[in-house]
């Protein structure tokens, strides 16, 4: 019975540590919210965009514009991202690198959610972005 406990306790440490999935999957669940985000601003449907975003970024949104998320989210006439060039996974945070447009993501219960959008890389700076959360 010990041993069992033991290996129990291990199993929910690394659980807890490295996340729910492989890399491979939470990879493809990032890269999946960062396209329905991309899908929502190509269709002009701003309720779905401002869905995918973080509470904070949609805060920080709407404060910034003084309107409503699903009224300032088509102003930032964001770049049309193009398709994913690369995905990478840090814990509970992930950066989605397209064609055009660079996002940054957060997990959260309910699933990956767009903290950034709209950021271009500068040479040994952060990344500058039209949208992010505070």
């Amino acid at each position: 019975m010990r041993t069992w406990s033991g290996v129990m306790v291990a199993v929910l440490m690394c659980g807890g540590l490295c996340g729910c999935g492989s890399v491979d999957s939470r990879e493809e669940s990032a890269a999946a919210a960062a396209a329905r985000f991309e899908a929502s601003l190509v269709a002009e449907r701003p309720v779905e965009g401002c869905a995918a975003l973080a509470p904070g970024t949609r805060d920080e949104l709407e404060q910034s514009a003084e309107m409503p998320c699903v009224r300032a989210l088509p102003e930032e006439r964001l770049p049309v991202a193009g398709a994913v060039r690369t995905v990478d996974v840090y814990g509970h945070q992930a950066r989605v690198v397209a064609a055009r447009d660079t996002l940054f993501l957060s997990s959260f219960p309910g699933g990956w959610k767009v903290v950034a959008a709209g950021c271009t890389p500068r040479p040994r700076q952060p990344y500058q972005c039209l949208i992010k959360g505070g």
